[in-house]
């Protein structure tokens, strides 16, 4: 089976899958502040925002981020192994993309803690944390455009 034959359809479901990702990683952060700020241990309100923010990370979350990886190391097999040796800016991407899994890690964690009723921390811990997916997202998006080494 020739893999270059299937690269332009790895890509395309890659970046399809890349969207929904960064679109929930983006928007499970939002969910927890409005449930630290309003969503009140035992209220209908957190017990709301609980079954929204476990659909969210279960149901779209976790499934873009496999898909995420799985298409885009298809991709790159699909391009045989001399790409990778041959693109400093990828091994740069990789490790940004491991942080980008590292946050989202993190984010199933404090939805456990929510679920749990055992947040401890504030709004404003995931207004700021809330940016650090769009900066790994700009370095992400300038380093495979760009390629600047």
């Amino acid at each position: 089976m020739d893999l270059l034959a299937w690269y332009p359809w790895f890509k395309a479901i890659h970046v399809m899958s890349v969207i929904a990702w960064m679109a929930a990683l983006l928007y499970l952060p939002r969910l927890f502040v409005y449930h630290a700020e309003r969503g009140a241990p035992g209220s209908e309100l957190s017990e709301t925002f609980k079954v929204m923010e476990r659909k969210l990370l279960r149901g779209i979350m976790n499934p873009a981020m496999i898909s995420s990886w799985t298409f885009g190391l298809l991709t790159l097999v699909s391009l045989g192994p001399g790409f990778l040796a041959n693109s400093p800016w990828l091994h740069a991407k990789l490790l940004l993309v491991v942080l980008m899994t590292g946050y989202h890690m993190a984010c199933a964690r404090f939805r456990r803690d929510f679920a749990e009723d055992a947040n401890r921390r504030s709004g404003r811990f995931y207004r700021m944390i809330n940016e650090i997916p769009a900066l790994l997202m700009v370095g992400i998006v300038i380093l495979v455009i760009v390629q600047p080494f």
